[in-house]
């Protein structure tokens, strides 16, 4: 059984009908990205009619990480080289995909089932997101990548797809200037996750490696469909 990573939470009502789960990127950690819940749960001024969320923000294992000299942060999978192809540690993906799952069975545990659990992860975290919902048996409501790409070479990833998984929506948002994770590499897996058969929702801005307020506008709409869904 995969050890429970900390994490830190906010939820916004009593008794949470849903979780969501947001994995930070390289070298962060699970306060990175809690500022932005009070941002998607107003659009226009006016807050969302929205159930009331958990949100889960986990901490990367610390790790030692090739491309950055072998220093130890927090990361999902070691880094090996800048090639898309070839950068992920494919031992370290597995390890992280089964502790997010392990995260997924305790919302279960909490209340929460896996078809209201909604899953984000920006650049590293948003390629665990995309292996996740690969090898998810059981859906999840929705898979959300942000300035990420497929870990494997679509190949390999094909080799990962469960029967059901490409149920699951997907929203990917990627910066037309990202200088980490190349736009094309990011377009190029959105592709790769269609052909797997998932509804993919892409959408690109005029940004580089983050977020910005357009992003988060569209995410909190794609949301609401999926509440709406649900």
């Amino acid at each position: 059984m995969a050890l429970l990573l900390e994490t830190v939470e906010h939820e916004t009502g009593p008794q949470p009908q849903w979780s969501v789960l947001w994995l930070h990127g390289l070298g962060a950690d699970g306060n990175d990205f809690a500022p932005i819940v009070p941002e998607l749960l107003v659009r226009d001024g006016v807050r969302r009619d929205w159930p009331a969320l958990r949100f889960v923000f986990p901490h990367a294992p610390m790790r030692a990480v090739t491309i950055n000299g072998g220093a130890r942060m927090r990361a999902w999978y070691d880094i090996r080289d800048m090639d898309l192809n070839n950068r992920a540690d494919h031992e370290g993906v597995a390890e992280s995909v089964t502790q997010v799952d392990a995260l997924i069975a305790r919302e279960a545990k909490r209340g929460v089932p896996a078809n209201r659990v909604l899953l984000i992860g920006f650049s590293q975290g948003g390629a665990i997101t995309l292996a996740v919902g690969l090898a998810r048996s059981t859906p999840l409501a929705g898979l959300v990548g942000l300035s990420t790409y497929l870990p494997m070479p679509p190949a390999r990833a094909a080799e990962t797809l469960q029967p059901g998984a490409a149920s699951q929506p997907l929203f990917m948002g990627h910066g037309q200037f990202d200088p980490v994770v190349p736009y094309a590499g990011g377009e190029l897996s959105a592709q790769a996750m269609r052909e797997f058969g998932f509804d993919v929702q892409w959408h690109r801005y005029p940004m580089q490696h983050a977020v910005c307020a357009e992003e988060i506008r569209d995410l909190g709409d794609w949301m609401s469909a999926r509440f709406g869904a649900g």
